[in-house]
């Protein structure tokens, strides 16, 4: 190998180091918060969803589903995924 080939490897290096540093990391570390603030809903929390509907956690019937009920009419009761959920208000 010559110099110029370890400099290039050395450089490729260096680009894959940073685009890991720059995308991935902090998109690991986002999904991470994400997770914790969805395994940590419960009954009776106030939820935003990715739609941007508020609603309140009136049951949580599978480890992938909530039961979300929306309005002040209490009659609009509509099952969802727990990914859907962006923001989690403890009751």
């Amino acid at each position: 190998m010559t110099g110029q080939s370890i400099g290039i490897i050395l450089l490729y290096v260096v680009i894959i180091g940073a685009f890991y540093l720059i995308a991935i990391r902090p998109q690991k570390k986002r999904e991470k918060e994400h997770q914790a603030l969805v395994s940590s809903v419960e009954v009776g929390d106030s939820i935003l969803t990715t739609s941007g509907f508020y609603g309140v956690v009136i049951d949580i019937p599978a480890d992938e589903v909530v039961i979300v009920e929306f309005g002040s009419n209490k009659n609009c009761r509509i099952p969802m995924k727990k990914e859907a959920i962006v923001e989690v208000e403890k009751a």
